[in-house]
């Protein structure tokens, strides 16, 4: 079968990236085929799996084996801090569990300030200008 080396390729990093957070997609400011004619692929945070970063940005993006090479190295990353006591699977859910808290809270409370401007009947520039602060 023509390509199913490459579909398993695929499906390897695929898994990887997800045990690691992450999601494979088509990257945004990139073309599927490079300059020398190599597909480039974009790692995305995968729902709240990484709550630091924006569900849209593309945290790396390259050939199969350059996010093979990106993911394998944030494996070992983790790896190293956890031999080195430095930080754990613990450690690392409780401070992920307190930035997602803070992005709901801060989520919830931009909606109650559009929901008073609203009730206060403010123009849509204040609410707008509101909302900003």
């Amino acid at each position: 079968m023509t390509g199913f080396s490459t579909y398993m390729r695929w499906q390897r990093i695929e898994e990887q990236a997800k045990t690691l957070g992450f999601r494979l997609g088509n990257p945004k400011h990139g073309h599927w085929g490079g300059s020398d004619g190599s597909d480039t692929v974009a790692l995305f945070p995968d729902d709240n799996a990484l709550p630091v970063f924006s569900r849209d940005a593309d945290i790396f993006e390259g050939t199969f084996s350059q996010v093979e090479t990106f993911l394998t190295g944030w494996a070992r990353a983790q790896q190293y801090d956890a031999m080195l006591r430095m930080s754990d699977e613990k450690k690392r859910k409780k401070h992920e569990d307190l930035e997602r808290e803070r992005q709901r809270f801060e989520a919830e409370r931009l909606e109650k300030r559009k929901t008073f401007a609203i009730l206060a009947d403010r123009t849509e520039a204040e609410v707008d200008r509101l909302v900003k602060y």
